[in-house]
């Protein structure tokens, strides 16, 4: 089986620092390879993988504003789906542009949708139901109006996640710098509950973060580290007593509650979008409707146990599980063709 594996070109795969999605795009990509199975990686030119390599863009242009986002998309695209009949399946990863060259092509392709940046979006997904196979990555985020193959949880390589049973007395705040992820709800949270916060993420919204997260930063209760790469990721998960997580939209997936939860660390989730689908109540975490049931749930927190938070994900979320869950996917496709 050979497969290309398109992937978005905001952020390297892996990502530097932020990127979800290139994140997952790696993480299928050298699951699959560990696997045996033939892959190509449509990616940047600065991207790393165990499998094979390809690109027309050399660096994201997340890194380069002087780049243009459609020229490099269309660049992008159009190079890999111009080699579409070198492979058994396209594995697409990078939304909904991909999918007006599927009835251009004879490859059959498998959208993971990531979610709706917006329902405006949802039409091209409909047009193009019945040459694609769409893949959603919870059950919260499907769109009625759309025909899937599967529910596939996404997956985390948990040897990059260290466990630690002994943890700080800090709260963490850890995603993209935005009003739907709630980093001002953190702050009033740990202001309520006397406890010091830890915030580390991609400034997405910047008047956001001069507004309403900024004015409380002083390096004493309330401290900005930064983006925080990989490494220093694993340690601020896993020395957090827990992380918040008061999202303020229908979020599909929240990978940073799969990577605290393979480091120990409990999760307190705003009962929103999936997180009924990755929260398990009093075992992992608490889901809660506002501040204030925010601040309450974390009496609770140390009653916790860490191992059932590494040995719930280790249940559901691991790279190797989604890979299989993938594979199995793929070769029904193969059959249909």
């Amino acid at each position: 089986m050979k497969v290309a594996l398109l992937s978005p070109i905001v952020w390297r795969t892996p990502p530097r620092k932020y990127g979800p999605w290139e994140q997952v795009a790696s993480n299928i990509t050298e699951g699959l390879v560990e696997k045996g199975i033939d892959v190509t990686l449509f990616a940047t030119g600065d991207s790393i993988t165990k499998g094979k390599l390809e690109y027309i863009i050399e660096k994201p242009y997340g890194e380069n504003p002087e780049l243009d986002t459609k020229v490099c998309e269309c660049l992008h695209i159009s190079f890999m789906m111009e080699r579409a009949e070198e492979f058994d399946i396209i594995h697409n990863n990078y939304d909904f542009l991909p999918l007006t060259y599927t009835r251009l092509i004879k490859t059959p392709m498998v959208t993971t949708i990531h979610g709706f940046s917006s329902p405006k979006i949802i039409p091209v997904y409909k047009k193009y139901n019945d040459v694609n196979n769409y893949v959603s990555i919870s059950f919260s985020d499907r769109s009625s109006e759309l025909n899937y193959i599967a529910n596939i949880y996404n997956g985390i390589n948990e040897k990059e996640f260290s466990f630690r049973e002994n943890h700080g007395d800090y709260l963490l705040f850890f995603g993209r710098i935005h009003p739907e992820k709630g980093t001002h709800e953190c702050i009033q949270i740990a202001k309520l509950a006397g406890m010091k916060l830890i915030i580390s993420g991609f400034i997405q919204e910047e008047k956001y973060f001069k507004e309403k997260v900024e004015p409380f930063i002083n390096d004493d209760d309330i401290v900005y580290f930064g983006n925080s790469g990989p490494e220093k990721r694993n340690e601020l998960l896993g020395c957090a007593l827990a992380l918040l997580h008061p999202i303020n939209f229908e979020e599909p997936f929240g990978l940073s509650i799969v990577e605290s939860y393979f480091c120990g660390t409990p999760v307190i989730a705003f009962n929103r979008g999936s997180m009924p689908e990755l929260v398990n109540v009093g075992k992992t975490g608490f889901l809660v409707k506002n501040i204030n049931e925010a601040v309450e749930s974390l009496k609770d927190i140390k009653n916790l146990n860490r191992k059932d938070c590494r040995l719930w994900a280790e249940s559901k979320f691991t790279c190797s599980k989604m890979v299989d869950d993938y594979i199995e996917g793929y070769k029904k496709i193969l059959k249909k063709k």
